[in-house]
């Protein structure tokens, strides 16, 4: 299997998409933060200092996505047509469940958009509910579908 971030010398090297055609592509990930009991219902009942956490971390994906270019060395900087993240309770892990959808039209994925989004949207439940679990694991972080279809404008 050759690794296309490598050169024929095995140095890292941002992948040239300049001749591939322009398509509508969508990747959508998943993550999420298992927590306490009593920092789920910290959650749930709005009881966070730092405020509404699930409306925080879905604004912070969606800016996470938007720097993934800046963050990740080898990855393109795109302009996103549509991230939409959404974070929401689950009483069974107990914490909160993340998703990432992301679309663009270019020449290269966004799965590392949707990726970032997850991470970042984690990172922030993470941030605001550390002073009551500092127990709190990141886990699952995943794709969960990518689609390329030819594009319309092009």
């Amino acid at each position: 299997m050759k690794l296309s971030h490598l050169d024929a010398e095995g140095r890292a090297r941002m992948v040239d998409v300049g001749d591939k055609p322009v398509s509508d592509r969508t990747a959508i990930a998943s993550g999420a933060v298992r927590m306490s009991r009593e920092a789920y219902e910290l959650v749930a009942g709005h009881g966070v200092p730092k405020g509404d956490v699930l409306t925080v971390a879905e604004v912070a994906g969606v800016m996470g996505a938007k720097r993934t270019g800046e963050l990740i060395p080898l990855c393109h900087p795109l302009g996103l047509d549509h991230v939409q993240v959404e974070a929401r309770l689950d009483p069974e892990l107990p914490g909160v469940q993340i998703t990432a959808a992301v679309r663009v039209t270019g020449r290269t994925g966004v799965e590392m958009e949707a990726l970032t989004a997850v991470t970042v949207a984690c990172l922030t439940v993470y941030d605001m509910v550390k002073a009551v679990d500092k127990a709190m694991v990141i886990q699952d972080v995943k794709v969960v579908s990518k689609t390329k279809r030819p594009s319309h404008s092009s």
